[in-house]
């Protein structure tokens, strides 16, 4: 199945409750996803998988603030979405659901689709204000990135 990715950001970008310009919105998405596919790139990761999360792990916030359950629930609408708008390997969905369900929980993962995920997430951190930091990082090219204090977009 072929992914109309126009119409997936539009459809999630409908459904989502927080108002225009909200950190956790569209734009963000698309800064996750340039940042996780150049990481997926260098570390071997899914690029696929990576493009997915960027879309889904926020999509279903209900605040800009605390919203613990924000990734359950974009990991959920993904499972709900699959094999309508895109198809994924068990495997492969597996690890999206995964890296939506865990990306707040502050932890590093070894596997260079998570990883990639986690840290693309973790790489925009500047729009809330804040510094990406080094120990936060699971894959090596984001820990240079943030050692070359590159803390922008990429």
């Amino acid at each position: 199945m072929e992914i109309d990715w126009t119409a997936l950001r539009a459809r999630l970008a409908g459904r989502f409750a927080l108002e225009e310009g909200s950190i956790h919105g569209p734009d963000h998405w698309g800064r996750v996803e340039r940042n996780g596919v150049l990481l997926a790139g260098r570390g071997g990761g899914e690029i696929l998988v990576v493009r997915l999360f960027a879309l889904f792990h926020d999509v279903c916030r209900q605040s800009d603030g605390q919203d613990d359950e924000h990734g359950a629930r974009g990991a959920a609408l993904a499972a709900k979405l699959r094999g309508e708008c895109f198809e994924l390997p068990d495997d492969a969905f597996d690890r999206l659901h995964f890296a939506c369900a865990w990306h707040t929980a502050g932890k590093l993962h070894d596997d260079p689709t998570i990883g990639a995920c986690w840290d693309a997430d973790r790489l925009d951190i500047w729009r809330a204000g804040l510094t990406p930091h080094e120990r936060f990082m699971s894959t090596e090219h984001a820990r240079e990135l943030v050692r070359s204090k590159h803390i922008g977009p990429l």
